[in-house]
């Protein structure tokens, strides 16, 4: 007789196993008075290294200890590849939107060659005009990270509800958990990958900024007055 049902989060849990009282289980397997495996658990999952040896002394030298990892290696493997394939494809994605900021000061140096003109007349040196357009490329660079930060963090810690959402929306499983063997979309905001795009996005957005800003502290005033 089946009492109730469960949910793991994992499906290859949730279509092996169940759980019935350790006495009927022994008569039901013809193991009475035998245990084939026991199981011990941490507080902290990620610590279970340091209890693999104790747990093999005190086992025996035939017992065989195993962890979640041993047992789940070929998942958390493919999560690692995921991880660092999506964290390349993040930053060319980065670096190809930061590209954008160069179009964006050539069309401005454009419009603003005769006020280039001007300023090297009156004696504003080509590291001013540099400053003043490279400042202008970051500033857009500073502004689109800071939108990003802002969305992406949002997004992460209510991507349950943006999942159900779009789920209602469209009657469709976005995360199937036969395919994923997870029932939700994962989400966890680590304040060093945080960093790390942070970074990376400033960099690229400053590296965009110097070529048209270059171009356009080398301009001299009767050249800047063609670009109008």
């Amino acid at each position: 007789m089946v009492s109730a049902t469960f949910t793991a989060g994992m499906a290859d849990y949730d279509r092996a196993f169940i759980f019935m009282p350790l006495e009927q289980a022994q008569i039901f397997f013809g193991k009475d008075g035998l245990w084939d495996v026991v199981e011990i658990k941490v507080d902290d999952a990620d610590r279970v290294g340091e209890l693999i040896a104790p747990v093999r002394r005190a086992a025996g030298p035939r017992a065989v200890v195993t962890d979640w990892r041993d047992r789940s290696a070929a998942f958390w493997e493919a999560l690692k590849v995921e991880r660092v394939a999506m964290s390349i494809i993040l930053s060319l994605v980065v670096a190809i939107a930061a590209m954008n900021i160069i179009s964006g000061i050539v069309m401005l140096v454009k419009n603003k060659g005769r006020d280039i003109a001007i300023l090297r007349t009156i004696g504003a040196s080509p590291a001013a005009i540099l400053r003043v357009f490279f400042l202008a490329g970051a500033a857009i660079g500073i502004g689109g990270t800071i939108a990003g930060v802002i969305l992406g963090l949002l997004f992460c810690w209510n991507v349950g509800s943006v999942q159900a959402a779009i789920e209602a929306l469209t009657g469709a499983s976005v995360f199937n958990s036969e395919v994923y063997l997870l029932p939700r979309v994962p989400a966890l905001v680590d304040p060093v990958d945080v960093a790390w795009v942070v970074f990376w996005s400033l960099l690229m957005s400053c590296v965009a900024s110097l070529p048209p800003s270059w171009r356009a502290s080398r301009l001299d005033p009767v050249e800047a007055l063609r670009y109008e």
